[in-house]
């Protein structure tokens, strides 16, 4: 059978509930669950999938910071290790669902060292705080942070992925008919040298290098997986009313920067555009009836006629 190659992003969600505490097991709970629903799509499909990392690599830099012996590490390692940390956890989970043949790829992602966004950072890392700790904090740790709903939280420079330079080492363990863990927290940062590449302070968005992966690699679809079961119109409105399918145009509104929905517009918009291909954001729950129609949102092209058959049966 000829399978689709589909790139999965799986949100923060995925890994860790908000207000649980972060631990190994609450984390491995979480990936276990993901690990049953992903396997769903394994008849089907080849997958890639990529994982955020937000609440970890926080820990892990509030970890380095409360032991001074040592100068803290930089994000690019913390990056690192996270990838490290929750692919070995995807790994387990997975095999434990009989996906014998799993990857995990410490995977670097290029960003350029003019990107406006290292001076101002946006990206939220870490657990969140009182609005009243604020000041304090960014005293104790020169911090730079910013509201999170009734929260404040610490946030890193974010800079737009420009390539996946692993990309043709997951390409090839797709092609062996591996399930590819990879770009977990969205790659370790790094900009062009003049010969090589140096890691740099940040942390991409995991949406964004999900839709350059995808696009690399050759994927026919890709999936944004999130708390959310759907792009709403109206949300939050007696009005609102669910989105299943919709073009690139009809999601553009809801590209803005501000919001947790933007960057996962952004990223399906970009993948659909390059490719022609198409994108879906769903629930992680949904993953099966995503791919079937029934929930969750498709973004398709504006030429692309509604298919009356389901994308995978």
């Amino acid at each position: 059978m000829n399978k689709k190659r589909i790139v999965i992003a799986l949100g923060g969600n995925a890994m860790l509930r908000r207000g649980e505490v972060l631990s190994a097991e609450n984390q491995q709970r979480n990936i276990n669950l993901a690990a049953k629903l992903i396997k769903q799509l394994e008849q089907d499909c080849d997958i890639a999938i990529v994982h955020g990392n937000g609440p970890q690599v926080g820990l892990l830099a509030l970890q380095n910071s409360a032991y001074n012996e040592v100068p803290t590490y930089p994000l690019d390692n913390l990056v690192a290790q996270t990838q490290g940390m929750l692919g070995y956890m995807l790994l387990h989970a997975l095999t434990e669902q009989g996906m014998s043949d799993v990857s995990c790829l410490l995977t670097r992602v290029e960003v350029s060292a003019s990107d406006p966004a290292f001076l101002e950072p946006t990206k939220y890392i870490g657990p969140v705080y009182s609005p009243q700790d604020q000041a304090e904090l960014e005293k104790q740790y020169g911090w730079k942070m910013k509201q999170d709903g009734q929260f404040v939280r610490r946030v890193v420079a974010s800079p737009k992925p420009v390539q996946v330079l692993e990309s043709n080492s997951i390409i090839s363990l797709l092609e062996q008919g591996r399930t590819v863990v990879c770009c977990g927290g969205g790659g370790m940062p790094v900009v062009q040298q003049e010969v090589g590449y140096l890691g740099v302070e940040a942390v991409i968005d995991k949406d964004l290098v999900a839709a350059m992966l995808a696009e690399q690699i050759g994927a026919d679809y890709l999936m944004i997986l999130t708390d959310a079961d759907a792009v709403y119109q109206d949300w939050g409105t007696p009005k609102q009313k669910a989105l299943r399918d919709v073009t690139v145009s009809q999601m553009r509104p809801f590209a803005a920067p501000d919001g947790a929905m933007g960057p996962k517009a952004e990223a399906v918009i970009q993948f659909v555009e390059r490719t022609g291909q198409r994108a879906f954001i769903g629930a992680l729950q949904d993953i099966e009836q995503i791919l079937l129609g029934e929930k969750g949102t498709c973004v398709r092209p504006a030429c692309t006629v509604v298919p009356e058959e389901p994308l995978v049966v």
